[in-house]
């Protein structure tokens, strides 16, 4: 048994879709959670720049005696996860990755499509998980321009959001898939968004938050690390930005909070 927190870190905001995931399976942890906000998007930038930005925010959540870290952004993932596990080999590390394998598992028509960052639909891992699980699955790869922006100025119910879903979405129109898989963390705030865009009830919108919530939950009873049951979590929020985005990151999770006790 362990009270120490879990460190959940991602560019901005997106990887508060990965802490209501956590917060849903695992109440008793304790989380601090790191949006970068400094140098968000990531989307755009090398892989040089984003495992920089990756081993500054780990190394800061390690200062705080994380036991755990979650890597709750795709697109840093994709860039140095691989970087970060050699870096803290004593430390588990959770990353994230879209979830191609149980689209391409379940599809019927044999074509999805996957919404990510332009890094993450280029990246080695995204080539070699779908070069894995879809050899005859056909997959439309379309970057979700604007999405973490919008996600970012708190926009999701504005007509822009609207606008920038349905162009992102209508580049989809005609191409069969009944599968959607949303590959970067801030585009499950777009979810109800994109399905009202799609208008069509016959294609499932998947996901990774979920799994990776109980990749944690196994990895700390691997390690024998679990909040005692009944624990009282406590939460702490950090950002490289200033005290005005670290305050909107808070206000963000306690309103994911209170929609998860409604």
């Amino acid at each position: 048994m362990n009270k120490a927190a879990i460190g959940v870190y991602d560019s901005g905001f997106g990887g508060l879709s990965v802490w209501r995931e956590l917060r849903r399976q695992l109440p008793n942890e304790s989380l601090i959670y790191l949006g970068d906000g400094k140098n968000c998007p990531y989307g755009g930038r090398s892989r040089e720049e984003i495992t920089g930005f990756a081993a500054e925010a780990v190394e800061r959540l390690v200062a705080e005696g994380v036991k755990m870290v979650v890597v709750g952004c795709n697109t840093a993932t994709t860039a140095a996860i691989d970087y970060l596990r050699q870096r803290w080999a004593e430390l588990p590390i959770v990353g994230l990755e879209p979830a191609v394998k149980p689209a391409c598992l379940t599809t019927k028509s044999r074509r999805i499509a996957v919404l990510a960052t332009e890094h993450s639909l280029r990246s080695d891992m995204f080539l070699r998980t779908a070069e894995r699980y879809a050899s005859d699955v056909e997959v439309v790869k379309v970057p979700g321009v604007g999405f973490v922006e919008i996600v970012e100025q708190n926009m999701e119910h504005t007509p822009q959001a609207r606008e920038a879903v349905r162009e992102v979405v209508d580049k989809l129109r005609g191409r069969g898939v009944d599968k959607i898989v949303l590959g970067c963390t801030h585009y499950p705030f777009l979810r109800h968004q994109i399905a009202e865009a799609l208008g069509d009830d016959n294609i499932e919108i998947i996901d990774s938050g979920e799994a990776v919530a109980r990749r944690v939950e196994w990895l700390l009873e691997r390690y024998d690390i679990k909040a005692p049951k009944g624990a009282e979590p406590e939460f702490k929020f950090i950002t490289f930005a200033d005290e005005e985005y670290r305050q909107r990151l808070e206000r963000k999770a306690l309103s994911i909070e209170h929609d998860l006790h409604k």
